[in-house]
């Protein structure tokens, strides 16, 4: 059983930056593709981008799209979220997961996440 913690949220003003990151635990961790998700006060769980097992392929929502970056690194078995330019918007708490082969949805059971909160 693969458990992960997130860290990195807070309270930021609209147009501010914060980086998330995800500690893994599993070897699994270094073959698997990678996601963050995240979820608003009373609207469902969603996918926010994917990065493969080496880091080379990454994919994004079209919502983040061009604001944030995955990366990863597999030694460290950490996965990171940059996020630039935040807008209130991308207020939710924010979760990481190994991904099933071939999609968007998670694998695994969830971490406690991270609270990002985006106001001026």
């Amino acid at each position: 059983q693969v458990q992960f913690s997130e860290s990195g949220g807070g309270l930021v003003s609209p147009g501010g930056s914060l980086r998330l990151s995800c500690a893994a635990s599993g070897a699994i961790f270094k073959v698997s593709s990678m996601g963050w998700f995240r979820q608003a006060p009373g609207k469902e769980r969603e996918f926010v981008a994917r990065i493969s097992p080496n880091g080379e392929s990454t994919f994004y929502a079209d919502s983040v799209k061009g604001r944030f970056t995955i990366s990863r690194v597999n030694d460290d078995y950490t996965v990171y979220l940059q996020m630039n330019d935040l807008k209130p918007d991308d207020t939710a708490v924010y979760y990481c997961n190994l991904l099933r082969v071939g999609t968007r949805q998670a694998s695994s059971g969830w971490g406690q996440g991270t609270q990002v909160t985006v106001s001026s």
